[in-house]
């Protein structure tokens, strides 16, 4: 379950960047930045227990510093002195395959939710008989 949420996280995020890929500077002059998800493992180990399981969490949401695009267009009107335009830099093909990984991942985690409870339920169905 913890893997479902950090990967629903993970697909906001990208959503996010990808209705910011052709925002231009705003008034403060700063573009939009990619965002990227970073992942930490959590163990779930009960008191008293020495198991191994773990999870995973959204540790942080990290902010990609590299510099937006910077496109020729003196007639904009956010066009600076030079004439250029900032665009975000968000690499809108870098972004899509981060969304299909993020996707089959999640589909991957509830595939495996499914399976444990229905092998949880043959397993009280045993206890039936």
């Amino acid at each position: 379950a913890s893997a479902v949420s950090a990967q629903s996280q993970r697909l906001n995020v990208v959503a996010s960047n990808l209705a910011n890929a052709d925002t231009v500077a705003g008034p403060d002059g700063q573009a939009y930045k990619a965002r990227q998800v970073v992942f930490q493992t959590l163990p779930f180990q009960q008191p008293g227990e020495a198991g191994t399981a773990a999870g995973v969490q959204v540790s942080q949401v990290t902010e990609d510093n590299a510099p937006g695009r910077k496109v020729l267009d003196p007639k904009h009107p956010q066009a600076d002195a030079d004439g250029y335009v900032t665009y975000s830099n968000v690499n809108a093909v870098e972004e899509m395959v981060n969304m299909i990984s993020a996707s089959r991942s999640y589909q991957n985690n509830i595939e495996v939710m499914n399976t444990a409870r229905t092998l949880l339920m043959k397993t009280l169905q045993l206890g039936q008989v």
